[in-house]
Order: structure tokens, then C-alpha cells, then sequence
């Protein structure tokens, strides 16, 4: 059986490169140290901007994801969402959604499938409750376009170890907090989106 070439590119903000982890390999080492199989090849490369909003990735993802793909690899896109996009005066769920759609539309013109983290709680109840609306509107557009959406915020909210781990790093997820990320992508439909199988132990 020939090996299945595929390469990942990573696109999100400083959680995506580990920020706060004291081991600094972050959720997304984790979930590839989780990811194998005898007959696929995976390479992947992180493309990460500290404090990104929306617009700023959709002006940059092609440009920088496009240098690490392949006509003879299966191109594969990873989006992880940040709550940056609450700090813009100007900022707006429609426009949220209008720019990740453009980067799935984008992405799938191009033959690309894309998998979606969705942005993390913080422990400002206020904050949660807008990032609450723009999350569930990041996975109506995901799954509007029958992209893979991993919703992180509804399921960390209010968990005890979440909010203790950003409390001990002063707002920053730790060992903990990133662990649980990646138990959430890879739970929420990683092998799946690769077509990998899941590990038995």
C-alpha cells in the first residue's frame, strides 16, 4: 500500500505555539504525538500570531500556508480561533463570520479540507458571555460549509480545572489547560478529518 503524503498547516495565536506550557510543546504537540499510522506520513507546520483577529487571518492564511503545500500531498488546513476579535472597536459578529467564511470558501475552492478550533473561555464572566455568541457563530458558518468545528469554549467554561489552571497562570492556560484543549480536538472529530485511525490505547 503506497503511504498517504499529507501536510498540515496550522494557522491560530500563541496557544496554537504552546504559550504558558511549561513543557512548550502546547495542545497541538500533544494532538500529534496522538496522531500515527503505518501507512500515512504527516507533516505539519505552525503558522502562529500572538493576539490575531479574524480579518488578519484571512489576509494572511493563503499566503503563508500556500509555501508549505504540495501538488502531491493531501493539503490539509487547521484554523484555531481566538477571542481577539473582542478588543477591535469596531468589531462585530457578522463581520467574525464573514471572515472565517472566506477562509473555508477560500480553502475549499482550492481542494483543502479545513478543521476549526473554536476560541477558549477566560475567566471574565462579561467576556464569556460575547465570546459565547461569537463561538456558537464561528460553528454555524463551520457547519454551513461542512467543516469539522471543535467547540472548546462550551465545554471549558465552566470547568474546574480549566479555571483553576488560568487562574495559577495568570489568564494563560498551563500543562493542564492545554491538555485539555487537545483531549477536545481529538475527541471532537481529529481522526475523523484525517482519516486516520484512532488509537486503541
Amino acid at each position: 500500500m503506497d503511504t498517504r503524503q499529507i501536510r498540515i498547516a496550522a494557522v491560530g495565536d500563541q496557544l496554537l505555539a504552546g504559550a504558558g506550557d511549561p513543557r512548550a510543546i502546547g495542545w497541538w504537540g500533544r494532538v500529534l504525538a496522538r496522531t500515527s499510522a503505518p501507512d500515512v506520513s504527516l507533516e505539519n507546520y505552525v503558522l502562529a500570531v500572538p493576539h490575531e483577529t479574524t480579518e488578519q487571518l484571512n489576509e494572511r492564511w493563503w499566503t503563508e500556508t500556500s509555501r508549505r503545500f504540495d501538488d502531491t500531498t493531501e493539503n490539509r488546513l487547521v484554523v484555531a480561533l481566538s477571542d481577539a476579535d473582542l478588543d477591535l472597536d469596531a468589531s462585530s459578529t457578522a463581520r467574525s463570520r464573514l471572515n472565517l467564511a472566506n477562509i473555508l470558501d477560500s480553502a475549499a475552492q482550492k481542494d483543502i479540507r479545513t478543521l476549526v478550533v473554536g476560541p477558549t473561555p477566560s475567566l471574565d464572566e462579561e467576556r464569556n458571555r460575547r465570546l459565547a455568541e461569537l463561538n456558537a457563530a464561528y460553528a454555524d458558518v463551520a457547519d454551513r460549509r461542512h467543516a469539522v468545528y471543535v467547540d472548546t469554549f462550551t465545554p471549558l467554561v465552566s470547568h474546574e480545572q480549566w479555571r483553576s489552571d488560568l487562574a495559577a497562570g495568570q489568564g494563560r492556560p498551563g500543562q493542564a489547560g492545554h491538555g485539555l484543549i487537545a483531549w477536545l480536538v481529538l475527541h471532537r472529530g481529529w481522526y475523523q478529518w484525517l482519516g486516520v485511525p484512532e488509537p486503541t490505547a
